[in-house]
């Protein structure tokens, strides 16, 4: 094959530093998606679907085939943190890690409608259920004692 192809989703969470709800403000949390579109643009990655609550974010990507997961998210992080701090001048820290999902074409659909749901699914289940759930689904090995720290 003379040239590289590829179609990767990727499913990705993370949430705020100790679950606070720092994005409780529905306008500003709209503005911070747009501003995650635009850090993912500039990657070369599109957004399918972004959402999410108070206290974490959940994101549908189509991946650059050059771009790996741990930058996108360290690049994401790392601005929006920075931005949100310049914005309203209080201390803003996201959790230090993540979930990072492979979703296929089949599912993108389901995916899509899944977190832009996400207010309503969280008035059944909490963060930690949701991602206990998203873990054991996609067989992630874990220790719950490193998930929340």
């Amino acid at each position: 094959m003379s040239k590289s192809l590829s179609q990767i989703y990727i499913h990705i969470v993370f949430s705020t530093k100790n679950r606070k709800p720092y994005l409780s403000d529905h306008s500003a949390r709209d503005r911070l998606y747009q501003y995650i579109v635009k850090i993912c643009d500039n990657h070369k990655s599109h957004v399918l679907a972004i959402g999410g609550t108070s206290d974490h974010i959940h994101l549908l990507l189509s991946l650059n085939k050059s771009t790996s997961v741990s930058k996108i998210i360290e690049e994401i992080k790392s601005s929006t943190s920075k931005w949100i701090k310049s914005i309203n001048g209080e201390d803003f820290y996201w959790q230090n890690g993540y979930g990072a999902f492979s979703v296929s074409q089949s599912n993108v659909d389901a995916v899509i409608k899944y977190i832009h749901n996400q207010e309503s699914h969280h008035k059944k289940y909490s963060f930690k259920e949701e991602l206990i759930k998203l873990l054991k689904a996609h067989k992630v090995s874990y220790d719950e004692k490193y998930l929340w720290t």
